[in-house]
């Protein structure tokens, strides 16, 4: 099995810290800004180009032969969705939600006091009238996707867990060529519980020890191999032109 994990593009969110370093101003579950959408056009117009005329071979680390991917997950977070979207019509992959790959906190806003109070999130009824691409879990009622409260940093490992059992469910001791859009927080936590360097000793003086820098709409490829787990390469963007790296 290989595992691409692509960021979403950039969101409005993103867009306000970058200009701001704050997030005053942040909206609970943000759409994709213009340079966004921009983004997630090239990023699905690179896979579907190196998939051209091309074969499925197994050493291929830097997939100069393509990527041709078997199955297509996003969050349910309206950035991924849209980014998973003009990958899923490029690739005319099906579009499944995977619940569980979203940001860290789930969806959330700040009260006068600054405090983070959980919300409900979308429901069935609106991803039915805006995303009707997008294959829904049959648990996703009319309550909202997220609907209850904001989700700790403590928390974020065992939801990367998850994932991981989740996945070797469904695609372990396969050829599968799996990708989700999810996260950058949410690549954090993978990245904690895959390399297990959430309790490292080393103090930073801040919350977590270790950070990533993710590119807005970068490939990160793992491969699961049957005696070890392949690293391939991290946070790929050279497909975007220097103006739309975020």
């Amino acid at each position: 099995m290989q595992l691409y994990i692509i960021r979403h593009a950039q969101s409005e969110n993103n867009a306000i810290w970058a200009s701001t370093g704050q997030d005053n101003g942040r909206v609970p579950d943000p759409a994709l800004t213009e340079i966004g959408h921009q983004q997630a056009r090239l990023v699905a117009e690179y896979i579907q180009q190196a998939d051209v005329d091309t074969a499925v071979t197994p050493d291929d680390p830097y997939n100069h032969q393509g990527f041709h991917l078997t199955h297509l997950y996003c969050s349910l977070m309206r950035r991924a969705v849209q980014t998973g979207t003009y990958l899923s019509q490029a690739l005319d992959l099906p579009l499944i939600a995977w619940p569980v790959i979203h940001e860290g906190g789930g969806i959330y806003e700040k009260n006068a006091a600054g405090e983070r109070i959980g919300l409900p999130g979308p429901n069935r009824a609106f991803f039915a009238q805006h995303h009707p691409e997008l294959h829904l879990p049959d648990e996703l009622g009319e309550d909202g996707w997220w609907n209850r409260p904001v989700e700790t940093w403590e928390e974020m490992p065992g939801r990367a867990q998850r994932f991981l059992d989740e996945l070797y469910a469904r695609h372990g001791d396969s050829d599968d060529r799996v990708a989700i859009v999810t996260h950058g927080g949410f690549y954090y936590a993978f990245f904690s519980v895959l390399l297990d360097f959430w309790r490292t000793k080393v103090d930073f003086g801040g919350e977590m020890p270790i950070w990533f820098k993710v590119f807005n709409t970068s490939i990160t490829r793992i491969d699961f191999n049957d005696d070890h787990v392949s690293l391939t390469y991290l946070n790929r963007a050279d497909f975007l032109p220097p103006e739309l790296l975020t």
